[in-house]
C-alpha cells in the first residue's frame, strides 16, 4: 500500500446492493483511514495529488466513485440521503469499522449524511467549500455557478479555474499549477461522467438546499469533532454557509482561507493539508 500514490494507485472494485463501487487505497497503512467524498461531477482524478498525497504520508487515504459517478455502477440517488446510505454500504463493503471522512462540495453534505446515519463510524469530519441543508443560496446553482458551468472553454478543464479560484492573479496562477497536478495522472484515469450524473446531482443539492424552519437543527447531532475549510470568495457554495456549519454543529471548528474561492484546498495545498493533518491528529 504504501508503495502506491495518488499516480499510481490501481483502480479495484467492490460490489454491494447491486453496486460496483470503483475505489482507489494508498498511504500509510494502519490507523483510521481518510475517505474523500468528491464534488459536483467530479472523479477521483479530480482530486489534487498535492491534498491527496500529502495527507497520505500520515495516513490510508481512500478515493472512490459513488454510485453512478464514472467506473462505478448503478444510479445517481436524487437525494443526499441516498448518496449517503450508498457511501455508507461502500464503506461496509471495505468491512472499515470506523473512518474519518471528508466531503467537499456536495461531498461535504454526503459525508455529513453519513455522520448523521451511522455516528458510531466516524471518528472526525472534514467539511470543505460545503453547506448545510437549507443553506444560504442552496436551493439551486448559485448565478455565479450557473454562469460558470454553462460557459464554454478552450480546454475543457480551464473550467476548473473559475470554479475552484478568484480572478486574483495570483489565485489565477494557483489555478494553473493546479490543473498541471491534476493532469498527472495519465495512466489509467477515471472516464468523464456521464451525461444523467448532473442532473441528479443538481436535483438532490435542490432537495438539500430548500428553507424550513429549523433546517440547522440537524447540526446539533453532529458530535464529532468537525473541521469546516472555505476560501472567503466561494461563489459555488456561498462562504456564509460554512459560518453556518461552525455554528450549529456542536465541536467544529472553522477556517477562511484569503482570496480563495471554492477550491481553497486547491490554491493552498500545503497549508491544507498541514491544518488537516493536524487536526485529525489531535489526542491520538
Amino acid at each position: 500500500m504504501t508503495a502506491h500514490t495518488h499516480q499510481t494507485a490501481p483502480t479495484q472494485f467492490v460490489e454491494t446492493n447491486g453496486i460496483r463501487f470503483a475505489h482507489r487505497r494508498f498511504g500509510k497503512p494502519g490507523g483510521v483511514p481518510l475517505l474523500f467524498n468528491q464534488h459536483f461531477t467530479g472523479t477521483m482524478d479530480h482530486w489534487d495529488p498535492a491534498v491527496t498525497d500529502g495527507l497520505a504520508r500520515d495516513r490510508e487515504v481512500i478515493l472512490f466513485n459513488n454510485a453512478g459517478v464514472s467506473s462505478s455502477t448503478g444510479e445517481v440517488p436524487t437525494t443526499i440521503e441516498g448518496m449517503g446510505a450508498n457511501a455508507l454500504a461502500f464503506i461496509n463493503a471495505l468491512g472499515l469499522k470506523k473512518v474519518d471522512v471528508l466531503g467537499f462540495s456536495i461531498g461535504g453534505l454526503v459525508a455529513q449524511e453519513i455522520t448523521l446515519q451511522a455516528p458510531e463510524r466516524v471518528r472526525r469530519l472534514v467539511l470543505v467549500g460545503t453547506g448545510p441543508r437549507g443553506g444560504e443560496g442552496m436551493d439551486t446553482l448559485t448565478p455565479e455557478a450557473q454562469q460558470i458551468f454553462g460557459a464554454t472553454y478552450n480546454k475543457p478543464e480551464e473550467l476548473w479555474l473559475k470554479v475552484h479560484f478568484t480572478a486574483s492573479e495570483a489565485s489565477q496562477a494557483a489555478g494553473r499549477e493546479f490543473l498541471k497536478r491534476f493532469l498527472r495522472r495519465t495512466e489509467n484515469r477515471d472516464p468523464a461522467v456521464n451525461e444523467k450524473v448532473a442532473p441528479a446531482q443538481i436535483e438532490a443539492i435542490g432537495k438539500w438546499g430548500v428553507q424550513r424552519q429549523g433546517s440547522y437543527q440537524y447540526l446539533e447531532r453532529i458530535q464529532q469533532p468537525t473541521l469546516v475549510i472555505n476560501g472567503d470568495n466561494d461563489v459555488i457554495i456561498y462562504s456564509i454557509n460554512s459560518w453556518i456549519l461552525q455554528q450549529n454543529i456542536p465541536n467544529a471548528q472553522l477556517i477562511i482561507y484569503p482570496d480563495a474561492n471554492h477550491g481553497s484546498q486547491y490554491q493552498y495545498p500545503q497549508r491544507f493539508v498541514r491544518h488537516v493533518g493536524d487536526f485529525l491528529s489531535e489526542n491520538i
